[in-house]
């Protein structure tokens, strides 16, 4: 008998009680059974985020859940990516091609390419479910899309569980926009104000913008659903009345494609193939067949175990005095255990700094105490106090002092649970100039590295892409001054269904990005970067670089970069400045000679200036745990003025996602489609991935629209990230 057997809920009938086999879910309450049965995840809807089959839900996924999705019906390919960023907060970005429609009339411009859209999602959870009340969210669909399918709405959802047969989720939702064209009910923001009485045609001119006089406009419906787990584990059941009519969907208006609904009930199958894996199955408005997967993860609980050598145990035969240390096996096995590649080691009486930049673990407090195990293993007893002062790029960032006799005290276990927090204190970084007992500065370095230059939804093809091979050097002429260069070279690309250097736009903008296909597409081996950098800090706080070169695969230039940044701070402050050319995509180190030297009449900017004023805070508050704001406001590339603006949130994995958008005094008519510059960006460490530990990380960032207005500079190095390490979350 479960637990369940014993608590069943009472309910009403007449002047007696009837004892329902059926009880409210309690999972965070008092009542919770010490052994459940199998439990229902919530799941992805055909448009992405979490929902039935067509209509949204209530319920929020578990913080940091990630996924990927693919729906197909005859109608529309949808093509979906949702996170759960905060655990009140969902998003989700969405590519949809339609079926009947052609991207554009002219075969000249998009030949047989279908037409394409682009959307975002949000929904906020306004209340959790509690013993008796439901989960209550409000979302936004395709909020700053071309309204294909925007709409609003407000849902509420319960979990109901039966002792054998399995778990409900039950939905009840008011749906406007896309998601109420059956308009069953009235509105009621109608009688609050005639302006939500009717719903004005999205102005596709504007694509891109957020047009909140829109929102909670005109017809609405109700909508609603269930979602059953069964006692089969994989296997879920939808089923769902559908809000939407279907009368003002685009095939229907635009491609004369009868989509008229036989009932407004939609009926859906999931099965869970393996952990992680969704098959979908529908069958939807009485007339279509509609299936779809989903690739789920989680980025806080994401990682693999690691195949580590183990840490040495504590000796006690270490040398007598300094010369007796065999610096070269000192050297090697501090890099192989602790990841600390060496530069130089001081002595600074009865403490030992040992210099080196850290190319293992992201987890410092990890290598911090593995270092420790093979220092007191090769320095004299003498030895009081081991310094570890970590570099990034020249850059004293993170200095460590480690109490020999406390981290003896720990390895032995002398009392009730040691921990290394307490042989450690954390203060400023510090540089130390003086005589060195042992140095091995490494002024040559190089790698190879894959890098994907990739687009969706343009006019030749839905996807464009370039994978690219990209080797990459540098040499330190001395501690602060450092030059460097990069090479790359194609793999395989598609390049070869481009038809324009930059697509026309109707827009006469500086051709600072729209022209990014004539440099990859004119050169199949590019020089994508060769500088002069110096890095310095002055003081305690204040950093800065100064460079010169081939900034970046479309300019030349020379700039400098100031931050001031406090160790342990949530804030800093800094500001850039950069003179530029243009570098013309025909040869390898030319430059425009003037604005119009381009042909096709492409303006380019043969000279120019840009730079910002940039301001970063990391906030305290619980709502907000993890995440980052920056606002850069200055010059943009294409001579325009304005702000960008940042966020970004960490996961507990590593694992780093950010949205950016750019405002400036760029008109909408003047940016062109889009209305303004936004994109977004993941930063996935290869610890999570791999077997092995690593500092590397993967980088992808995209835009669903490239133009030319709100672009910045892609300068090699930031300081910001340059001194990460000053953060107080390491």
């Amino acid at each position: 008998m479960s637990f369940k057997n014993l608590f069943v809920t009472p309910t009403l009938f007449g002047c007696g009680v009837l004892m329902s086999g059926i009880s409210l879910a309690q999972e965070n309450g008092y009542f919770s059974p010490p052994f459940q049965g199998v439990q229902l995840k919530p799941s992805q809807a055909d448009l992405g985020g979490v929902g039935l089959i067509q209509m949204p839900t209530g319920r929020m996924a578990e913080d940091g859940t990630f996924s990927v999705g693919y729906s197909d019906n005859s109608e529309y390919s949808f093509y979906t990516v949702s996170l759960q960023l905060m655990p009140w907060l969902e998003t989700t970005f969405r590519y949809t091609q339609v079926d009947d429609l052609l991207y554009s009339n002219s075969k000249s411009f998009s030949g047989d390419t279908e037409y394409t859209d682009k959307g975002i999602d949000a929904k906020l959870r306004l209340s959790e479910e509690g013993q008796w009340l439901p989960e209550v969210s409000l979302g936004l669909r395709d909020l700053g899309g071309t309204g294909l399918f925007d709409g609003e709405f407000l849902a509420a959802t319960k979990k109901f569980s039966t002792d054998h047969y399995g778990q409900f989720d039950v939905t009840l939702g008011l749906g406007w926009g896309y998601l109420g064209t059956r308009g069953n009910v009235g509105n009621p923001l109608c009688s609050a104000a005639d302006r939500f009485c009717e719903r004005f045609t999205a102005n596709e001119s504007e694509t891109g913008t957020v047009d909140y006089s829109r929102w909670f406009t005109g017809s609405a419906s109700l909508f609603g659903g269930v979602e059953y787990q069964t006692p089969h584990e994989p296997l879920r059941f939808k089923l769902e009345y559908d809000g939407n009519d279907y009368s003002q969907d685009r095939p229907v208006l635009n491609g004369a494609v009868d989509m008229t609904p036989r009932t407004p009930w939609n009926f859906g199958a999931i099965y869970e193939v393996s952990d992680g894996v969704d098959l979908r199955l529908s069958y939807e408005r009485g007339t279509t067949l509609a299936f779809g997967i989903n690739l789920t993860t989680n980025f806080n609980s994401m990682g693999s175990g690691w195949l580590d050598n183990k840490p040495p145990a504590l000796s006690n035969s270490q040398p007598i005095t300094f010369s007796d240390i065999d610096w070269q096996a000192f050297d090697e096995e501090l890099n192989d255990i602790a990841g600390y590649d060496t530069s130089r080691v001081y002595q600074q009486e009865n403490a030992l700094a040992i210099v080196a930049a850290q190319n293992k673990y992201r987890n410092r407090d990890i290598a911090i105490e593995r270092g420790a195990a093979v220092i007191a293993n090769h320095v004299p007893t003498n030895i009081r106090t081991y310094k570890i002062i970590e570099e990034s790029k020249g850059i004293p960032v993170k200095t460590t002092e480690i109490s020999a006799q406390d981290y003896r005290d720990v390895a032995n276990v002398t009392y009730f649970d040691p921990s290394m927090q307490d042989a450690i204190t954390e203060v400023y970084p510090e540089d130390i100039n003086g005589d060195t007992v042992y140095e091995n500065f490494e002024r040559f370095n190089y790698g190879f590295e894959p890098h994907l230059d990739q687009s969706f939804g343009g006019p030749e093809s839905f996807y464009i892409y370039r994978l690219s091979a990209i080797g990459g050097a540098s040499y330190w002429l001395n501690r602060h001054l450092e030059v460097s260069g990069s090479l790359a070279t194609s793999v395989v690309d598609n390049y070869d269904k481009l038809n324009f250097d930059a697509p026309p736009d109707g827009t006469d903008n500086y051709r600072v990005r729209t022209l990014v296909r004539a440099y990859m597409r004119e050169n199949d081996v590019y020089l994508n970067n060769l500088q002069l950098t110096w890095l310095d800090r002055y003081g305690q706080n204040i950093y800065q670089q100064v460079y010169g070169g081939y900034l970046e695969n479309m300019f030349v230039g020379v700039g400098t970069e100031i931050l001031y940044r406090k160790p342990n701070s949530n804030w800093a402050v800094g500001a850039d400045i950069n003179a530029i050319a243009q570098r013309d995509p025909s040869t390898i180190f030319g430059v425009f000679s003037d604005d119009y030297s381009r042909k096709y009449n492409s303006k380019v900017l043969a000279k120019g200036t840009t730079g910002h004023v940039s301001l970063y805070y990391e906030p305290k508050w619980s709502q907000l745990s993890d995440t980052r704001f920056r606002v850069d406001f200055g010059k943009f590339l294409a001579a325009d003025v304005g702000t960008r603006f940042d966020v970004s949130k960490e996961f507990d994995s590593g694992v780093v996602v950010g949205a950016f958008a750019s405002i400036t005094d760029m008109s909408a008519e003047e940016f062109g489609e889009g209305s303004f510059t936004k994109g977004f960006y993941v930063s996935i460490p290869f610890d999570a991935l791999s077997l092995k530990p690593t500092t590397s990380r993967g980088n992808f960032a995209w835009q669903p629209i490239t133009r030319d207005g709100g672009q910045k500079l892609a300068k090699r190095y930031e300081l910001f990230g340059v001194t990460d390490l000053l953060s107080a979350k390491h």
